[in-house]
This record gives C-alpha cells, structure tokens and sequence, in this order.
C-alpha cells in the first residue's frame, strides 16, 4: 500500500471494525495490522500507537460533520448530526467511551455538539439578530444541553427509546431558543 491516506484509511476502517467488535484494551496493533493485511512498521509508521489513531478518528469525526452538515435548521438536526457516528457504531462507542481514552471521545463530542450548534445558530439566525456574548451564552447553553443527551444516552445503553424521548423533549421545548434570541434583542 504505497499510498499513505489509503493506508490510513484502512487501518482506521480496521480498527473501528475490531472496536465494533471488542473492547478497546483488548485491541493490539498486530489485531488491527492483521485485520488490514499490513505490518506492524507500515502501522508505526502512520501513528505512534493506538491513542493516536484513536486522537485520529475523533478528528476526523468533527471534521466530517462540518463538511456534512454545512447548515443545519433545528436543534434536533444538531443531535442527530452529533450522533452520527455514535449510532453506526454503537458498540465501538460503547468500547470506546469505557476505555482509558474516553477522554478522547469526551473531547471530540464536544468539539462535535459546539460545532453542531454553531451551525444552527449561524443558518437560523443571522449575527445581527444576536450580541457576541449573547450569541456565546446560547450556543454553550445548547452544547451543553446536546453534550449532555448525548453523554446520558451512551451512559444509559444507548437505548433506541432514549433517542426517542430525546427528540420528544426537542419537541416539548421547540421555541424554547427563539425565544433567548427574543429577549436578547429586547435588552439590546
């Protein structure tokens, strides 16, 4: 494999695969280079060791969803975009969020919900609607609150009604920010 983000690509399809599968601390480098067909110096090579192909993958994560979700026009539209690649490989959460690098993962979901939400600020409400530090509060509010839903779903099984109760709430409190960008313009 001369071609280096091909082989990266493989080996981070590989590991995701295995993380699918098993838990993170039974992952090995020679698991993940046998699974792609590569050797271990192809795979020392591309990353230092497992933590940086999981650094990695988390990356790539909050990179895919600013180039997917390039407007996003509800909060509930923020989650499931945050969501994404939590709910196509359930089990490699799971694996990951009870392993040593959860911290990893934590970080990344945030930069996801914070970008997610941002997103949905900047396509519903134009900058003028809203105050810098206004502006600021709001989506820190709402990337919390995404954050948060998130976290308690993985905590709790990822359970398919969770998702639902989740979008129910969305809907129990839809208004809820036009009306801080309403109280915002009225104290301006």
């Amino acid at each position: 494999m001369a071609n280096t983000s091909i082989t990266k690509k493989v080996i981070r399809e590989a590991f995701v695969e295995l993380l699918n599968e098993r838990a993170l601390s039974k992952i090995t480098v020679k698991d993940i280079t046998d699974r792609c067909g590569i050797n271990r110096n192809t795979f020392y090579y591309h990353y230092q060791d497992v933590p940086a192909l999981v650094e990695e993958i988390c990356s790539l994560q909050v990179d895919r969803i600013v180039q997917d979700y390039p407007t996003l026009n509800s909060l509930d539209g923020c989650i499931q975009a945050a969501m994404k690649f939590a709910m196509e490989n359930k089990r490699a959460i799971y694996h990951l969020y009870y392993s040593d690098n959860r911290s990893t993962y934590v970080s990344a979901l945030w930069r996801i919900c914070e970008q997610a939400v941002r997103t949905y600020i900047d396509t519903v409400f134009s900058e003028n609607e809203l105050s810098g530090r206004d502006r600021e509060i709001i989506i820190r509010y709402h990337k919390c609150e995404c954050f948060g839903l998130i976290i308690d779903w993985i905590s709790n099984g990822m359970r398919e009604d969770l998702l639902e109760d989740m979008h129910r709430l969305l809907q129990l409190r839809k208004g809820s920010t036009e009306e801080l960008i309403r109280r915002s313009k009225k104290k301006s």
